[in-house]
């Protein structure tokens, strides 16, 4: 029998390929750069976006999608500055975007539907990493992907608040996400509380 250079991802789940291995490394290394060394808010997302200008760590020359939505969301403007820059100043402020899944869904996938259980599956993970490695100060669930889950976040033991849009994650990615990036802004201009 020939081998086979297809294996499972430990950072989705999924089953992966050389390449999304490769990727996933790519973006771990662009989020490592900017992790800061106190975290004050630990921002989730459900899975990073497929294209690398929508993921905030890569750096683009303009922040699309994703990214730009949550620089909106903290004030943080791009204009007349390059992506560094914008960057050191997120890491400044003590804040970092992880995602529960650390790779994308495949393309043409359906939504995060079929995710949910791939989600969940890597709480465990995610809750040990936390606890772990992290240590925030206050987790803000950034994704409505994350609705379904938002209830095992408050069950579990993470040792810091966990900020959430009236009881559900803030859906950055809605449609119309203009309000629920008010309510991020004034929900990160308040101080986390202590340990």
């Amino acid at each position: 029998m020939a081998a086979s250079n297809v294996m499972r991802c430990d950072g989705c789940g999924q089953t992966a390929s050389p390449e999304h291995i490769a990727r996933r490394l790519q973006r771990l290394e662009w989020t490592t750069r900017f992790r800061p060394i106190h975290i004050d808010a630990l921002l989730l997302g459900a899975f990073p976006p497929e294209i690398d200008s929508e993921f905030l760590y890569a750096a683009p020359a303009v922040f699309e999608g994703e990214a730009a939505r949550l620089l909106d969301a903290l004030g943080l403007r791009q204009a007349g500055k390059a992506s560094d820059a914008v960057l050191s100043d997120f890491q400044r402020r003590g804040l970092l975007l992880v995602h529960v899944l650390e790779c994308p869904p495949p393309a043409g996938a359906p939504g995060p539907g079929p995710f949910q259980a791939l989600l969940e599956q890597r709480l465990p993970a995610l809750f040990t990493r936390i606890r772990r490695s992290l240590k925030p100060r206050r987790i803000v669930l950034a994704s409505g992907a994350l609705e379904p889950l938002a209830g095992l976040f408050l069950e579990s033991d993470l040792d810091c608040p966990i900020v959430l849009d009236n009881g559900k994650p803030f859906a950055l990615e809605a449609l119309d996400p203009g309000p629920a990036i008010l309510r991020l802004r004034t929900a990160l201009a308040e101080p986390a509380s202590t340990r």
